[in-house]
């Protein structure tokens, strides 16, 4: 990575103009939590950073591809063996389905170990009449809603690390152990699919996949081993900055500082402002970074922040996760596209259907509908190709519970049904029937 400059330091961005932090009422206690976080051990390692920047380089040229997913927001009480057993099987099995259709690699990464905040659109809600702050992630504030809950603790950053830590450290047992390997009994726990009228057309696809998985095996030693391996990254959105500064280290033998706090961060749309704090902090780690871009992304501010976070055009640093919403992709994605090739910039295109396609039913809960999200990631794989370019990468918030959060898909949710499982502290997430129809659909698209 190209030096940021002698301007930047892990603490610059306080220089700048920033959004989306919560006001402690301690100060000596945040600092002194921060000072506590900054002195514990990093989570990942800067040589797993380097090689997931090469292959997310790889899936920009299309050699690859990445599919990124997990919850809107992690929530403590979550960290437990059962909850996240089901969110790694469901991003390895879809990564399997990916894998097949596509003939090429599948590059999984985690929205999890550290998918603690999340940004708002308002600081305040009116609860029993009664304003109270948001809800800012279990990192930050309580979801209760009730005045002392909501009040940001440092004490839960310190908290959020150490359950970041168990997580990761239980899927690199899980990964270690065996648990990803296919040549052993396969279960695809595809029961609710299997009762839709779509099932017919998936099985096709599921029985050439275990059949191939057959064949490997019939070959023993190599193909058995490769089976057996697979390679695994996190990632969360960079919000919270006095943390992200805590877990930022420098690397002796390159001089480099990454975040090791995370794989990869991303920018959020809320966040991108190119003269403010965040871009300010991103441009001086060497992390692969992911910048979310609605539909008010312009060519000329696209131009500006690739520049700004990438100024030596470096293959892999830079991932554009497009979420303009099904409606508007055609009017956005077509000039950010033809920008990108005029600047002969380094960046992945992945996509993310799920946060332009959000709406509130009649009870006041958010849902995404399926059908939508089908409809923005399949114009946005089309319109890549209309432009000569390639779609690296998707981006979902999802679940391997049985949630009932987003209407739609083969087991035929209705907004009615939303009420009788619904259990996301913010945003809606497809659950483990949609991802795995999800997972089906993609294939369809990347194969044809």
């Amino acid at each position: 990575m190209a030096s940021p400059g002698n301007s930047w330091t892990p603490a610059s961005w306080k220089n700048k103009q920033v959004f989306q932090q919560p006001y402690y009422i301690d100060r000596g206690k945040y600092e002194e939590i921060l000072a506590r976080i900054k002195s514990l051990p990093p989570l990942v390692f800067p040589g797993e950073v380097e090689h997931l920047k090469k292959k997310i380089g790889e899936a920009g040229k299309g050699r690859s591809f990445i599919l990124q997913g997990g919850d809107c927001v992690e929530r403590f009480i979550d960290c437990n063996e059962k909850t996240i057993t089901n969110k790694i099987k469901i991003i390895l099995q879809m990564s399997v389905i990916l894998t097949y259709a596509a003939r090429k690699p599948v590059v999984r990464i985690g929205r999890i170990a550290g998918q603690f905040s999340k940004p708002r659109s308002f600081p305040m809600e009116k609860i029993n009449g009664i304003d109270i702050p948001v809800y800012r992630g279990d990192s930050i504030n309580s979801y209760e809603p009730e005045m002392s809950a909501r009040i940001p603790r440092p004490s839960r950053l310190l908290e959020g690390y150490y359950q970041a830590t168990a997580t990761i450290n239980y899927i690199r047992a899980m990964i270690d152990g065996g648990f990803a390997d296919l040549h052993q009994p396969y279960t695809w726990n595809l029961y609710e699919i299997e009762q839709t009228g779509k099932w017919k057309e998936y099985r096709v696809i599921v029985e050439q996949i275990l059949d191939a998985i057959r064949f490997m095996e019939s070959f023993g030693g190599v193909y058995s081993e490769k089976l057996g391996r697979i390679e695994f990254y996190t990632s969360h959105e960079g919000l919270h900055l006095g943390y992200e500064e805590a877990m930022t280290r420098k690397d002796n033998l390159s001089g480099n500082y990454y975040n090791l706090g995370a794989h990869m961060l991303w920018i959020g749309e809320r966040t991108r402002a190119v003269d403010a704090a965040h871009v300010e902090y991103f441009r001086g780690i060497s992390n692969p970074i992911g910048i979310k871009l609605g539909p008010a992304m312009t060519g000329d501010e696209l131009i500006q922040l690739v520049t700004c976070l990438n100024p030596g055009n470096e293959e892999g640093r830079i991932t554009l996760i497009t979420r303009p919403g099904a409606e508007n992709v055609r009017k956005v994605l077509p000039g950010l596209i033809k920008t990108i090739k005029q600047k002969k910039a380094a960046v992945t295109w992945s996509c993310d259907p799920m946060h332009g396609n959000t709406v509130l039913t009649k009870e006041g809960l958010k849902t995404r509908n399926f059908d939508e999200i089908l409809k923005e990631l399949n114009e946005t794989y089309l319109v890549h190709k209309e432009n000569s370019g390639c779609l690296g990468g998707v981006h979902f918030e999802l679940t391997g519970d049985d949630v009932t959060e987003c209407t739609g898909g083969a087991v035929n949710l209705k907004a009615g049904d939303l009420s009788r499982n619904y259990q996301t502290f913010c945003d809606p997430r497809l659950n483990y029937a949609q991802s795995m129809e999800m997972a089906f659909l993609i294939a369809k698209l990347i194969k044809e």
